[in-house]
């Protein structure tokens, strides 16, 4: 495969991992990190999902303006936020293959408990907010991703679709802001990762436009149960690049 090849390969699957997560509501880095990480090192990875992620946030807030939970957004924000710069600072003191397969365990257990239990949902107190935030917010900081936690939590609130998403992307932008400065502090923000940028922010855009197309017209629960399977299906595909080293 030629480097134009590869190239356009990465930006079609960043921009369907844009679409799930605009329509599954986990953001679109449990989709992103995983299809990053066949393409970049890890480190590099953390840094350039993080400045992507930031596109793909302000997209969905400017698309679903007005349904953002402000409650919702400092209860679980705050938490997210703090974690999430311990996380991303750890990430210089822990061992990539290690990292890569918390991340892809995580992602086959998180999507398989899921898809065997469609109903279960967390309790709507302010408690399991907080709690939710600081997994959640620790797990973006240290494997890429943490929306597939946070979107659990939001479930447990039963926001309507729009304010799901625009709620999660609210909470999702503090911790982008917060651990892009340290990746960027840890040097895992390169020249070379940063030319893919202005492509992967118009992926972003109309992945993002795209997904909000979706989510008016097809059932979420159909949706949700299809992100779920691609969830586990990059998690298996992550475990064996990780092993194959």
């Amino acid at each position: 495969m030629s480097g134009l090849e590869r190239s356009l390969v990465f930006l079609a699957l960043a921009l369907l991992a844009e679409v799930a997560g605009t329509v599954g509501g986990f953001g679109s880095s449990v989709f992103f990190v995983p299809i990053a990480n066949l393409f970049f090192a890890f480190e590099a990875v953390l840094g350039i999902t993080a400045l992507f992620h930031l596109a793909s946030n302000l997209s969905k807030l400017g698309m679903f303006r007005g349904g953002i939970d402000r409650g919702l957004v400092l209860r679980i924000g705050v938490p997210s936020i703090l974690f999430a710069v311990g996380g991303a600072y750890a990430t210089a003191h822990v061992p990539t293959r290690g990292l890569e397969v918390a991340l892809a365990v995580f992602l086959i257990g998180f999507s398989g408990w899921m898809l065997m239990h469609p109903e279960w949902s967390a309790r709507p107190t302010a408690s399991n907010a907080v709690l939710g935030g600081a997994v959640s917010g620790g797990m973006a900081g240290l494997v890429g991703t943490g929306g597939a936690i946070r979107g659990l939590t939001l479930a447990a609130f039963a926001l309507p679709k729009e304010v799901f998403v625009a709620t999660s992307a609210g909470i999702d932008l503090g911790i982008d802001l917060s651990r892009s400065i340290v990746y960027y502090r840890n040097g895992y923000m390169r020249g070379l990762e940063l030319a893919w940028i202005p492509a992967l922010v118009m992926v972003a855009v109309v992945g993002t436009w795209l997904g909000r197309g979706l989510l008016r017209h097809v059932p979420q629960q159909r949706f949700r149960q299809l992100a779920l399977a691609m969830v586990a299906g990059i998690g298996m595909l992550t475990l064996y690049s990780a092993i194959r080293g």
